[in-house]
């Protein structure tokens, strides 16, 4: 038990801000974001006993709050915006298209309010792109090939940079 609260104290402070990027990109809600995280910070601990290090320890990390995270966003599905395939993202109407200025984290914003719409396996693919993993780790912790994750990933930079320009600029 010593060295499970020990391995999951370094994973909290090595990971910590990367899994509160997570659970952002996943929960607009402060409250269930909230709960998100705890969700997964408990479901981390829980897991550490299973962890042999057959994988990075990175890897573990994220396939655990992935998981986590799409468990949540099926569960609330019900109540959030239905999912989206990149190629339909375009037609989804633009509730602050007339915003004059952007901030950073106006832009941030809306980059998670556009991550948050696609579907789940491509979220997780492009929010761990996001934390700079390469191909090859995200095809180890979604079960994708590494071809299939950067076609994935080339598509959807060049599909949410789109709509994010159309946001920015208020064109549809």
């Amino acid at each position: 038990m010593r060295e499970q609260d020990s391995l999951y104290a370094q994973v909290a402070d090595e990971f910590g801000a990367a899994l509160e990027r997570l659970a952002r990109a996943y929960e607009r809600n402060a409250d269930e974001r909230q709960a998100l995280l705890q969700e997964i910070h408990v479901a981390l601990w829980r897991s550490l006993p299973g962890f042999k290090g057959r994988c990075s320890i990175r890897t573990w990390v994220y396939r655990v709050a992935h998981n986590i995270a799409t468990s949540h966003a099926v569960r609330s599905r019900a109540r959030a915006p239905i999912f989206v395939a990149p190629e339909n993202l375009e037609a989804i109407p633009d509730p602050v298209r007339h915003e004059p200025q952007l901030d950073r984290r106006l832009a941030l914003d809306k980059l998670h309010e556009l991550i948050r719409q696609l579907h789940p396996i491509d979220r997780q693919v492009m929010l761990l792109y996001l934390e700079d993993l390469e191909a090859a780790a995200i095809a180890e912790i979604t079960g994708l090939s590494a071809g299939n994750v950067s076609t994935k990933i080339h598509r959807l930079k060049q599909v949410l940079t789109r709509r994010f320009h159309q946001r920015k600029t208020g064109h549809d």
